[in-house]
């Protein structure tokens, strides 16, 4: 990965002087109401002067329909190859405002200021950048490297509960994939961990070390992607009725579940390890109700992920805690089966 990562409550610092060093002709802040109104007074003395583009917050609002207001505004701002967008928000800004960065004018550069966990965990690091499209998640996008990350626990005060247990759910998946050890300390702290940045750091080292290897997730960067082949398939068919539509970890954490239950269907986990990832993530994440039909819709959504293969559902399961294996091909009907499992646990 090239671009600098800086993580404190001192990481904002960094800013003025990658901002002066650069010289860039023009700075734009994306933000959503939320984040202007929490985020941008804790950001705004670490910037020279700059432009804000506004768009609503939520994931029913990661469209082509708002990047068209950011490139209309970033147009009227007259922005140039030289100018910079500061993305200060969670995973949709960040995902959304990278994207749009990264195509305007065939490129212009951008800086990550995640402010949600699961954006400072997971989604700024990396380069992914896209949006949803007809219901498919981050079914549009391109691989391209923010100038840097400014990482600020911080912000994490400005969250309500539930943001903090998504982001959270993106953290588990690290330790489920990487750090067995790390799980089997933490399942006892949970919620209650008084080191926010010791996880933060440990999460974005192990995403870092991975993406390093592997930067267009040709091999070992899907490994990053457990628990999200059902887990994008529930959030995506679940945001279609705003009244059930979960957040990204929430759905994540369901998919953990559903993918643990198929990798000790395929004796690659063991009976007490599922037990342990279940017993964790049961103290931390409510039961979504599903009926059979809606089992039957989120199994076939799983056909239109990204990872797939012709008609094959490539999927990333455990081979243990720890460990993992990619590009697993799994039915639709094994799906189902999880589903139904998930239900009854």
């Amino acid at each position: 990965m090239t671009e600098s990562i800086h993580i404190g409550r001192d990481a904002l610092q960094q800013l003025p002087e990658l901002l002066k060093n650069r010289a860039f002709s023009k700075v734009a802040v994306l933000v959503d109401e939320h984040t202007l109104h929490h985020c941008y007074p804790i950001l705004k003395p670490y910037l020279p002067e700059h432009d804000i583009i506004q768009i609503q917050s939520g994931e029913e609002h990661k469209t082509l329909q708002t990047c068209e207001h950011i490139w209309q505004r970033m147009t009227e701002l007259n922005l140039d190859r030289w100018s910079v967008l500061v993305n200060l928000g969670g995973g949709v800004i960040g995902d959304m405002g990278g994207f749009c960065a990264a195509v305007f004018k065939r490129g212009i550069f951008f800086v990550q200021v995640p402010t949600t966990l699961l954006a400072q965990v997971d989604a700024s690091v990396g380069g992914k950048t896209g949006i949803d499209f007809h219901g498919l998640k981050n079914h549009i996008g391109v691989y391209q490297e923010p100038q840097a990350v400014f990482i600020n626990p911080a912000f994490l005060q400005t969250l309500p509960q539930r943001e903090v247990k998504s982001g959270y759910a993106e953290i588990v998946k690290h330790w489920l994939i990487a750090d067995a050890d790390a799980f089997m300390e933490q399942r006892h702290i949970g919620l209650f961990t008084e080191d926010w940045e010791g996880l933060i750091r440990h999460s974005v080292n192990i995403k870092s070390r991975v993406v390093e290897q592997d930067p267009l997730e040709g091999g070992l960067r899907k490994i990053l992607n457990f628990g999200h082949t059902v887990g994008h398939a529930v959030e995506s068919y679940l945001l279609e009725q705003p009244e059930r539509a979960l957040l990204h970890g929430e759905a994540v954490a369901v998919g953990m579940l559903c993918e643990a239950w198929i990798s000790k269907k395929y004796e690659l986990l063991s009976s007490e390890e599922l037990d342990k990832i279940e017993t964790f993530l049961a103290t931390i994440y409510e039961k979504v109700k599903l009926t059979e039909q809606d089992i039957q819709q989120i199994a076939l959504l799983a056909l239109q992920d990204k990872k797939n293969t012709r008609s094959t559902i490539n999927c990333t399961l455990l081979q243990g805690i720890g460990k993992t294996v990619y590009d697993q091909p799994i039915t639709v009907q094994e799906i189902v089966e999880s589903l139904r499992y998930y239900t009854l646990l």
